[in-house]
């Protein structure tokens, strides 16, 4: 299983080699913000909405100032926006009064933010901080029972036994590669099986459609020639950058 899952790894290193987090963000403050927000909704969302709150509220000193009601105004698109505005008042406050406005880049600290769990502190810390970390979201999940390295369901657990399967200096780009995999591939509903560069390696294999041109049918983002998630994707990305807000 080991040795399996690691050609699972050097096999999507090879098919996305631009592989990244798909939230726009210019510092770890942004990222931190935008991880934050990204919950219930898609990474497009957010860097849709994102520009005009930055805009509004450049700083963890500006936004812990905000007026709740036209914050809640500006994040309504991400959805669950009365509670995501509570937890990003109370983060910045927080960076504010304990970190001299500064995001913190230890584990220990981030998780004490309100609003900021495991995975989003791993998101900052390996995006931000350049320091290892598996992020396990809903497709990161997916794809490894799928794959069978294990059959836990909560994402500690499943943070841990991937942790002991891959060296620390693969976690983060490991994470990039199989959430960008379950995005525009091994989808939760109908996987593409028949387009699937790593059908050979697959244990669960012929779960999806497996005819190649139905398959190519069901590929996302630039897989299938569309758009991407952010609207200031790296250089390297090979697919189009998305629509601003209201120009979809």
């Amino acid at each position: 299983m080991v040795r399996r899952a690691r050609r699972i790894n050097r096999e999507l290193a090879e098919v996305y080699p631009y592989a990244h987090p798909e939230l726009d963000f210019a510092n770890p403050f942004e990222l931190l913000v935008a991880t934050v927000l990204s919950a219930q909704t898609t990474d497009l969302r957010v860097n849709q909405t994102t520009p005009a709150l930055f805009a509004a509220y450049p700083t963890p000193e500006d936004m812990a100032a905000a007026v709740p009601e036209e914050m809640e105004e500006i994040i309504r698109p991400t959805g669950f926006f009365r509670a995501k505005t509570k937890s990003l008042l109370g983060l910045s406050a927080a960076l504010r009064d304990e970190f001299g406005g500064e995001v913190p880049g230890r584990l220990e600290d981030l998780v004490k933010l309100p609003g900021v769990g495991r995975k989003t502190a791993n998101v900052v810390l390996g995006n931000a901080f350049g320091v290892p970390g598996i992020t396990v979201d809903t497709h990161f999940g997916r794809l490894v029972r799928r794959w069978k390295w294990t059959d836990e369901e909560d994402p500690v657990k499943v943070e841990a036994v991937v942790a002991g399967i891959f060296p620390k200096s693969e976690w983060t780009m490991l994470s990039h590669r199989v959430v960008f995999h379950g995005r525009r591939i091994c989808h939760a509903r109908k996987p593409a099986c028949g387009a699937c560069p790593i059908a050979p390696l697959c244990p669960s294999y012929g779960e999806g459609e497996t005819d190649p041109e139905k398959a190519r049918k069901l590929l996302k983002y630039e897989m299938g020639g569309y758009p991407g998630q952010r609207l200031s994707p790296p250089a390297d990305y090979p697919g189009k950058p998305a629509p601003a807000l209201g120009a979809e």
